[in-house]
């Protein structure tokens, strides 16, 4: 038996070693937002630079975002109280005629085109046949004017006068010698006017005065007011 021993060939490989552990990668979106960062300082650079001429980059304007609100209910009450100013502006305006009150110089128009007027306000003092006697009062003109198609019976004619703030009644002046006789006794034909001489007592220190006219018996009073020297 031989004595020579041959060791068995040893293996010519260790076990297998593990690979080293691979770095977490970085969020994508994180790069990207980087890159984007990156190159939108670089466009800014080169813009500011081609514009003002110098190396040096500068920073871009400030842009300030206002937000908008929707139209909505705050808008629809804006405009609602917008149209109730304009009404009440031409109500305030239109008022006066609307509530049938003139100024002493203005002119009432009724339907379908009869107008009413006063002019030639003077002072004076009854006589001693008038009524009443010796008293002082207002006398004016009353113009009516028929613009209809069918005669006016200007016998319906009717104007009441008062005085002062408190509004004291005014008796009606008659005097002849002043033509002051009462209201016509003829009808107004269409086209044509006429001139009505009339008389309200008004004490010498009184100054305002109101006269209210009605045409007819069908028509509202025009009421006539204001201050007389």
């Amino acid at each position: 038996m031989s004595t020579d021993f041959t060791p068995p060939p040893m293996p010519g490989y260790g076990p297998p070693v593990p690979p080293p552990p691979v770095p977490p990668r970085k969020p994508r979106t994180a790069l990207i937002a980087v890159s984007a960062a990156v190159v939108a300082a670089a466009v800014s650079a080169l813009v500011t630079v081609g514009v003002s001429g110098d190396a040096e980059a500068k920073p871009a304007p400030t842009v300030t975002v206002t937000e908008t609100a929707a139209a909505g209910a705050d808008d629809a009450e804006a405009d609602d109280a917008a149209a109730t100013d304009d009404e009440e502006a031409t109500d305030s305006a239109d008022g006066g005629e609307e509530d049938g009150v003139y100024a002493l110089d203005d002119t009432a128009v009724y339907e379908p085109a009869t107008e009413v007027a006063l002019s030639g306000f003077k002072r004076s003092v009854t006589g001693e046949y008038a009524e009443p006697e010796n008293t002082p009062y207002l006398q004016f003109t009353v113009k009516v004017k028929n613009g209809g198609k069918k005669a006016l019976d200007i016998t319906q004619l009717t104007v009441n006068c008062s005085y002062g703030k408190d509004g004291k009644s005014s008796d009606s002046v008659f005097d002849s010698e002043a033509g002051l006789e009462g209201g016509p006794e003829t009808k107004l034909l269409p086209g044509r006017s006429l001139n009505v001489p009339w008389g309200c007592e008004l004490p010498k220190g009184e100054k305002l005065i109101q006269i209210e006219v009605s045409p007819d018996f069908e028509s509202d009073a025009a009421i006539f007011t204001g201050t007389v020297k």
